[in-house]
């Protein structure tokens, strides 16, 4: 399995929050990339933001795709979260959305 590029997951990560997300959140990929998240979508950026969350970037792809549990994910510590883990989990939700 080949890791995304940085483009791929700024890609999918804004067409997914773009018009969803409510307020800021700042997504961490250690070696990859750090994205400034809000409703309009993403930008390379690591501004501070309402919530934090932390991964490696195919942990991110991988609740995008939809093939990863975002919930299961920070139970089993692959996604950390810096912030209000309810929120976290909203935006685990819109960010594994299909379009």
């Amino acid at each position: 399995m080949t890791e995304p590029s940085k483009a791929e997951i700024i890609d999918i990560v804004s067409k997914r929050s773009k018009d969803r997300i409510k307020g800021s959140v700042r997504l961490e990929m250690p070696g990859t990339v750090t994205l400034y998240v809000d409703e309009t979508g993403a930008v390379e950026s690591d501004q501070a933001a309402d919530i934090t969350l932390t991964a490696d970037a195919q942990v991110f792809y991988d609740i995008a795709m939809g093939t990863k549990n975002p919930a299961k994910a920070f139970m089993l510590r692959q996604l950390k979260v810096d912030g209000n883990p309810m929120k976290a989990l909203k935006i685990g939700e819109i960010l594994s959305a299909a379009d």
